[in-house]
């Protein structure tokens, strides 16, 4: 029987397989509510408080529905005739819903700390047999827990079902540019979705889009730059990114020398502290796990803790300055000078972010990584890669954008703007 849920960017999600509910119901994919979607995004846009749990069941949405448009318009009836292959469908519904399972708490700021990797640690649940998502697999066939993870790591044989999910232009990044361009309060990740549907197509190497719909493909990708360069990017979201990153370092400080006192102990995090983590130790931590110690830390009996957690829960962002001269080295020892001189600690009180992102990128094979490019299909089958077609992709094709900051508290802006001028 289908079971359908509520969605503002989808109306409803179509639960049509018995697996999916089940892994739905799991608790490592329950724990995913209480991941926000986009960290401390929701420090600079109030109404971005959506989870992680939200994006996964849209991404397996979006699958679903590409798999039915391939079995109703491309379905293969041949072996390796290049169409769609129905007995794909399963594999590619798990892996769309897990693919994000693996997320630790405060997500990225999270792996840059302790240093995880969540499409790691996302193989890892799917095939550690303590999870009930491996238990809920391996209902399906012994092997099939293995499969799901190879789409993960993008080594599963077929190159449509890894492109569904893992591409330029795939169900994830579909679904959280709508969703969080949506929870945000802004447009700019807006295109549409429908017709982009409409025109993928199946063939022997993969996923391509008819050349017909070229402009729906094109403002995908201005759409996701957009959301990189105005949302993503945020210097204010990165700010307490920053601060987030230095109270966690100074916590980590005070465990591994023994600073802590008894009742501050943060237990569920000594196992990072102390580079020991186990699978199910990473799966006890939510955001609000973290939020907890942070509001437990206010009241600490060390100084720098304190107040790192209430600037943290108060939204006192860092402030800072763009790095974009050979003079910043001299720039930044000056600031931490200030800050020295103002009673904060440098250590803890300032810090670098760099947000980097390359918007569209034609396939390169010397790359370290080589992207799937976005492949476009003529009337007559030949495939022409998309920045040869737009000359709007073309304008941003393998150009890097973003860039470096420097962070520092407030309380300390006026000197850091007249030490700024000055060079």
């Amino acid at each position: 029987m289908e079971t359908v849920l509520r969605d503002p960017i989808h109306n409803y999600i179509y639960l049509q397989d018995e697996v999916i509910l089940k892994l739905i119901n799991t608790k490592e994919m329950q724990r995913l509510r209480r991941i926000k979607q986009l960290g401390t995004t929701n420090s600079t846009f109030h109404g971005a408080e959506h989870s992680r749990f939200t994006h996964s069941v849209g991404v397996y949405e979006i699958s679903r529905q590409i798999c039915d448009l391939f079995q109703r318009n491309y379905p293969s009836t041949t072996p390796g005739d290049g169409n769609w292959d129905n007995n794909e469908r399963l594999v590619t519904l798990c892996a769309a819903l897990l693919h994000d399972v693996g997320h630790g708490a405060y997500s990225h700021t999270f792996e840059h700390i302790f240093h995880t990797d969540h499409e790691a640690m996302t193989v890892q649940i799917i095939k550690d047999p303590r999870t009930e998502v491996n238990q809920v697999l391996r209902q399906v066939a012994p092997d099939f827990p293995a499969k799901v993870a190879s789409v993960i790591q993008k080594t599963y044989p077929n190159p449509q079902v890894v492109q569904m999910i893992s591409s330029q232009i795939d169900a994830d990044r579909m679904d959280y540019l709508l969703r969080d361009s949506y929870y945000t309060g802004t447009n700019y990740g807006n295109f549409d979705i429908m017709r982009i549907m409409r025109v993928m197509r199946p063939y022997q190497n993969g996923i391509a889009f008819d050349l017909s719909g070229m402009h729906a493909v094109e403002d995908y990708v201005l759409s996701r730059f957009q959301m990189y360069q105005q949302i993503y990017f945020h210097q204010v979201s990165r700010g307490m990114e920053v601060l987030l990153t230095n109270l966690l370092a100074r916590a980590r400080y005070l465990a591994q020398n023994n600073l802590f006192p008894a009742n501050e102990q943060p237990t569920l995090l000594l196992p990072f502290f102390q580079d020991q983590v186990d699978l199910l130790d990473y799966l006890r931590l939510d955001d609000y796990v973290l939020n907890s110690y942070f509001n437990l830390w206010t009241t600490s009996s060390d100084p720098i803790l304190s107040d790192l957690a209430q600037r943290f829960l108060n939204r006192k962002p860092f402030k800072s300055i763009q790095i974009i001269s050979e003079e910043h080295p001299q720039i930044i020892a000056q600031i931490q000078q200030i800050a020295q001189e103002h009673g904060f600690d440098p250590e803890y009180y300032t810090g670098y972010n760099d947000c980097f992102d390359l918007p569209y990128d034609a396939y390169d094979p010397t790359q370290e990584n080589p992207r799937t490019q976005i492949e476009l299909m003529k009337p007559n089958g030949e495939l022409t890669e998309l920045s040869t077609e737009s000359s709007l992709v073309s304008a941003i094709t393998g150009k890097e954008s973003g860039d470096l900051r420097f962070y520092f508290p407030k309380e300390i802006q006026p000197e850091v703007n007249q030490l700024n001028q000055q060079h």
